[in-house]
């Protein structure tokens, strides 16, 4: 039945790429009126995108949504902003985060209206956004014109969706004893059962399964798998074969079977929890003797040092000398304009303000981990905040574990070797290779 079952889903895949061909082109869509905007604000600089927002929301109320809460911090900012152009500017607003990733839920209801109640949003999760936000012509996605040219490209030009950050979650582990890991291997190995969110309560960590069949980061797996001792090998290998011929009929390249192996180990093996903070909480406390997990990094900034607990107990996996194969995953916090926006130039201001401006963005930017898309940002929050050693002001420091090496060393290969989401690779094996995860 599982046989019958995969090749059922490589028909899915293929018989669509023939059906497609004989399709016309689409006519093309005429412009909504929040897509209007949106083509003349990207051509506007901040400050004429600023007047534009006070013009239109001076005294009024707007709404955000996101899966992050710390659009509530950044909104009181923007606005004393917007008041230094215009000391008589008032603006209320109200930040909402829906639990449970009901988000999509959230913003599908609202789209029904002629005119939302959400008029802003920063939203993760590459593969629903594509299938369920953009698609569906929900969200609409704006380019800030000096983020553009910070990056060297024009709204024509750019594509894809515009990420406020990238956020990286990263294997570290408890060093009281003498147990090392270094090889991504290791954390799949028998016995060990990395402490992990469970795949539906957060569904950026599906997607970073759904992204090591890319072949990128299968050969990355593959490239570890052979740096392993013998004895090693012969412990993952018989799910290595087991898995080739579903990776064959997945379609995915020759090192896919790596990939596959990969994953069914570590959904058969990983410890679920509820959320990052109490993983982070559980090993840097000494009795977490051996211990690791895979979560997001920032969360080491909040640890209060004690006679027990400590961020000097914590390694970074990717940080330590030989270590081999990815170190982590990368995410993208992703901004769009709502397409019923009932205060579109304001939305817009507010994504450019929050790109582009170290203040604006410093409700994320203050800590590890957090990657601004803005390469000019980006150098401006690290001369701020100092995040390559460890805030320089830690409390009780040093602790090597906070020197965040920034999101070039951690993409390259030469460094942490992220598995980084892409949207439309999640959403072309979702059905697929989403599938066979979940008959693990």
């Amino acid at each position: 039945m599982k046989k019958i079952m995969i090749v059922l889903l490589a028909l899915a895949v293929v018989f669509p790429l023939f059906a497609n061909g004989e399709k016309e082109a689409a006519p093309a869509k005429e412009l909504s009126r929040v897509q209007q905007v949106i083509a003349e604000a990207q051509k506007m600089t901040f400050e004429e995108l600023a007047k534009k927002a006070i013009e239109e929301s001076n005294g009024k109320m707007i709404y955000g949504v996101g899966n992050s809460s710390r659009g509530k911090s950044a909104f009181p900012l923007f606005i004393d902003y917007l008041k230094t152009i215009d000391p008589s500017y008032s603006l209320n607003f109200e930040w909402q985060q829906p639990k449970n990733n009901k988000i999509f839920d959230q913003l599908t209801a609202d789209s029904l209206k002629s005119e939302g109640t959400f008029a802003v949003t920063l939203i993760q999760d590459g593969n629903q956004i594509e299938s369920k936000m953009v698609q569906t012509g929900i969200l609409d996605t704006f380019i800030p014109l000096e983020w553009a040219q910070a990056n060297g490209v024009t709204a024509d030009t750019y594509k894809g969706y515009l990420p406020l950050q990238t956020l990286n979650k990263i294997f570290e582990y408890n060093c009281v004893g003498t147990k090392k890991y270094d090889n991504c291997w290791d954390f799949v190995m028998p016995g060990e059962h990395g402490l992990f969110m469970g795949l539906n309560s957060e569904p950026v960590g599906k997607n970073f399964l759904y992204m090591l069949t890319a072949p990128k980061y299968a050969a990355i797996l593959k490239d570890a798998f052979e740096a392993l001792s013998a004895s090693e090998k012969a412990a993952v290998q018989p799910t290595i074969d087991a898995v080739a011929q579903d990776a064959k009929d997945l379609g995915l390249d020759a090192n896919g079977k790596y990939a596959l192996a990969w994953i069914k180990l570590w959904v058969g093996s990983f410890n679920e929890q509820t959320d990052d903070g109490p993983i982070c909480n559980i090993l840097v406390d000494a009795s977490a003797k051996d211990q690791f997990g895979l979560l997001v990094y920032s969360k080491l900034r909040s640890v209060t040092e004690s006679a027990t607990v400590s961020k000097n107990n914590i390694k970074v996996a990717a940080y330590e000398p030989g270590y081999k194969g990815f170190g982590g995953y990368g995410y993208s916090h992703y901004m769009f304009v709502t397409d019923n926006s009932p205060l579109p130039w304001t939305a817009c201001a507010f994504i450019a303000y929050i790109t582009e401006f170290v203040d604006g963005f410093s409700a994320w930017g203050k800590d590890i981990g957090g990657y601004s898309s803005n390469p000019k940002l980006a150098a401006d929050n690290e001369a701020k905040y100092h995040h390559s050693t460890g805030g320089d002001t830690a409390a009780g420091g040093p602790f090597p574990a906070l020197n965040d090496r920034g999101y070039d060393w951690w993409v390259s290969a030469d460094g942490g070797r992220l598995v980084i989401e892409d949207p439309a690779y999640c959403a072309s094996v979702a059905f697929t290779v989403g599938s066979w995860i979940e008959m693990l």
